[in-house]
């Protein structure tokens, strides 16, 4: 970052942090904080008065399906993209009047690699930290200390089109914090990456966070990122749908769910609705029913079904169910993944 910190950022607040006096400036509550924000492509509607707030040094998720307004709410928190109408503030300035203020106290990584697959991991990252305006031994130091703290120091001179998908992730990941950002905006970060490279990849963003009280806003369609976030805002059709802690999440439905395999697939759900009355969901890998006596209908379920299920079993719900749920009907939306 080339000169300037959050403390002494707007040249009307120049009173640097922490100064004795009633104009010095103070970091907001909220890092990010967007009120009835609405996005058009033409007749298209990819955001309806989307309204919520992201604190302080807080992991913030957004989940939905595809196509449900994440990366265009990305797009315009970083500054890539005006809304049609509403507001939205990222560390106390407005996207639409103060973008050029915004950029160099927020890291980026958008869908699709930044990275050039012929050059080394040192290259990219020099070619990423001079766009932020760092030279010399500083950009040096923030690469050794990126790459370190991402788990590259190895890989520094290997070309990045010989990095499997989790450490070109990684890499993404070192590139965005060399200029020493407040809030990280990852869309989508751990698509396409196995389980082992997805929990990697946390290690590193979670040693990130720790160093420097960042707020991370992150979009996904994947379970295992969503219960790992602070709060959830959950999109369907560019609108929130619910938005809470995981664990408020989930308590809200109040049910148990019940899970059946079966060499039927997606047709057993009209079938339970046929036996026995219950509405149940097809994720595209078993069957899902949330129910409010969950041993009672087990015993029913199976009694219904005699040796017609590989497996069945009980338990509370995940943020799965509370999308099912919220956001679609008991259908399962498409790119919503386990």
């Amino acid at each position: 970052m080339t000169g300037t910190r959050v403390g002494d950022y707007h040249a009307d607040r120049s009173i640097s942090r922490g100064a004795a006096s009633p104009r010095a400036w103070r970091p907001p509550v909220n890092a990010v904080d967007v009120q009835g924000l609405s996005h058009r492509y033409g007749e298209r509607v990819a955001l309806r008065a989307v309204s919520l707030a992201a604190p302080g040094g807080c992991t913030y998720g957004l989940l939905g399906p595809n196509g449900g307004g994440k990366s265009t709410l990305f797009r315009i928190l970083s500054t890539l993209l005006r809304p049609t109408d509403g507001t939205a503030v990222v560390m106390g300035l407005d996207v639409r009047t103060e973008a050029a203020r915004i950029r160099p106290l927020i890291g980026v990584v958008l869908q699709g690699s930044y990275l050039d697959g012929k050059l080394t991991v040192r290259e990219n990252l020099m070619y990423r930290g001079r766009l932020h305006g760092l030279y010399g031994r500083r950009l040096r130091n923030g690469i050794a200390g990126r790459l370190a703290q991402a788990g590259l120091a190895d890989r520094t001179d290997d070309r990045v089109e010989t990095l499997s998908g989790g450490l070109r992730r990684r890499c993404e990941l070192a590139g965005c914090m060399l200029h020493d950002p407040s809030v990280l905006l990852l869309d989508e970060p751990t698509a396409g990456l196995d389980p082992v490279a997805r929990a990697e990849f946390w290690t590193a963003l979670e040693a990130a966070k720790r160093e420097r009280d960042l707020t991370i806003l992150l979009t996904s369609h994947i379970m295992d990122d969503a219960e790992r976030c602070d709060r959830l805002a959950l999109l369907d059709a560019g609108e929130v749908v619910a938005e809470a802690t995981p664990g408020e999440l989930k308590s809200s439905l109040g049910h148990e769910v019940i899970t059946v395999q079966s060499s039927m697939g997606a047709d057993l759900v009209d079938r339970v609705r046929e036996r026995v009355g219950l509405n149940a969901a097809w994720t595209g890998e078993h069957v899902r029913i949330r129910v409010d006596d969950g041993k009672a209908w087990l015993g029913k379920l199976i009694d219904a079904f005699p040796g017609e299920f590989t497996s069945i079993a009980l338990s509370r719900p995940s943020i799965e169910d509370v999308f099912l749920a919220e956001a679609t009907g008991g259908t399962e939306p498409e790119g919503l993944t386990p």
